[in-house]
């Protein structure tokens, strides 16, 4: 079974690092319909009483429009890509290497198994860097 690789935005923002802070913010996506495949939330250690969250798919203008009220936008600065297949031992070890061979430095990942698919999400610091990312996962996983 072949891989999906494409670029994916990724929405972020600060969040209350208390009870509920987290859940206030996607109360207001699912209110909106969104089926969030991804979310990363952790407390931002230099920055007492704040937290960071990252989350992904915001589809549609409805969606979009209650992911900016709850505080969350994208950015220039963070481009994401996510790969989705099947898992199989030394996966992770392939996506990474041929990143590092084609000269590119990983800003983040996240990824899982769950079953016999593998979801990654990549992040990087450029647009640039993604593309060139897309071009050698896709020759890697071939």
């Amino acid at each position: 079974m072949a891989y999906t690789i494409k670029k994916v935005d990724v929405w972020a923002g600060e969040i209350a690092d208390r009870p509920g802070g987290l859940g206030a913010t996607v109360d207001a996506l699912s209110k909106a319909g969104a089926n969030l495949e991804f979310l990363v939330s952790r407390r931002e250690s230099d920055r007492p009483g704040t937290g960071v969250v990252f989350l992904t798919p915001v589809k549609g203008a409805k969606q979009k429009n209650a992911a900016r009220g709850a505080g969350l936008n994208t950015t220039d600065s963070l481009h994401s890509v996510r790969v989705e297949g099947p898992d199989r031992a030394g996966l992770g070890t392939k996506m990474t290497q041929a990143l590092a061979e084609a000269g590119i430095n990983l800003r983040g990942v996240s990824a899982a198994a769950l079953g016999r698919r593998a979801v990654t999400y990549l992040a990087f610091d450029n647009a640039a860097d993604a593309d060139t990312a897309i071009r050698a996962l896709k020759k890697a996983l071939k």
